[in-house]
């Protein structure tokens, strides 16, 4: 199974987005920072999902108080 998509409370660099993918896909937080930068580099939304992410997905501290 795999795991939950928050951000975590380590491996932050700005606010875990990054660091809670990677571990949401099985990478590392490092790959998905790059893959994240090269992303950039193209024409899109990135940028507005990432703070989209930042906004709507929990930290691992009220999601571990949220369940049950």
């Amino acid at each position: 199974m795999a795991a939950a998509l928050v951000r975590p409370r380590n491996n932050r660099m700005i606010a875990g987005v990054c660091a809670g993918l990677a571990r949401r896909f099985g990478t590392t937080p490092a790959t998905m920072r790059v893959i994240f930068l090269l992303s950039c580099l193209l024409p899109g939304p990135q940028f507005l999902i990432y703070l989209g992410l930042w906004i709507f997905l929990p930290s691992e501290d009220n999601a571990s108080r949220n369940a049950w």
